[in-house]
């Protein structure tokens, strides 16, 4: 068998620096994801070019083409990332040792925080603008956002009808009622460009009422309060 010729310095320098595959890819895709959504919140939809995210990450074009594919697939994946960020999967496991109203409490003032930051409030303007609307996507950004919150909140009210805690005859409607209930007047001040502390003054009491409110409508007598 011939021997392989000896690597030259620089060679031998990349193969003992070079770190492995799949961490650097989730680091670059990481780093893709966060330039993209401080992109789009500054300067919309539409004025944002995979050029322009891939000089904000650091990476090349065909690396943010490679992970999401377009840019209307890469603005999902956003859209998703900055919900899972901010309603983490663990907020709607079962956990039979919290009370009801606490878990309820804690998810509603995630999710009230989440909507009413200011770059989820610029993001909000950016999908109901006509150039998001006339691209038909309203379906995927719903399944990447809303729809997945919606989805993992039904799945703990199914786990508390199981119970016997709740009574609640469609808990895809009651989840819609919920978040819907939590955005009330505070987030449509704020889209309209209410800012500062006034439009998120008494946030916990505005929270805590949904959250008793829905609890009238749904809890089985002796359970919700406790």
């Amino acid at each position: 068998m011939t021997a392989r010729p000896p690597l030259s310095r620089k060679a031998r320098k990349v193969v003992k620096t070079a770190p492995p595959g799949r961490p650097k890819d989730l680091a670059k895709r990481a780093a893709i994801l966060e330039a993209a959504k401080r992109m789009f919140v500054q300067h919309g939809f539409d004025r944002v070019s995979m050029d322009q995210v891939a000089t904000e990450a650091g990476v090349s074009k065909l690396t943010v083409y490679s992970h999401f594919g377009d840019k209307d697939n890469l603005f999902a994946e956003a859209v998703r990332a900055h919900c899972e960020q901010n309603l983490p999967q663990r907020l709607f496991e079962p956990a039979p040792g919290i009370p009801l109203r606490e878990r309820l409490l804690t998810i509603g003032q995630a999710f009230f925080a989440m909507v009413m930051a200011p770059d989820a409030v610029a993001g909000h303007r950016i999908l109901c603008s006509p150039e998001v609307a006339a691209r038909g996507m309203a379906a995927t950004f719903w399944a990447a956002g809303p729809g997945r919150v919606q989805a993992a909140f039904r799945a703990l009210l199914e786990d508390h009808i199981a119970r016997g805690e709740l009574e609640i005859e469609d808990p895809s409607r009651a989840a819609g009622h919920f978040f819907a209930l939590l955005k009330g007047d505070p987030h449509a001040r704020a889209v309209l460009g209410c800012q500062g502390e006034d439009c998120r003054e008494e946030a916990q009491a505005h929270v805590a009422s949904v959250v008793d409110l829905f609890l009238r409508a749904y809890a089985v007598r002796g359970h919700g309060h406790s």
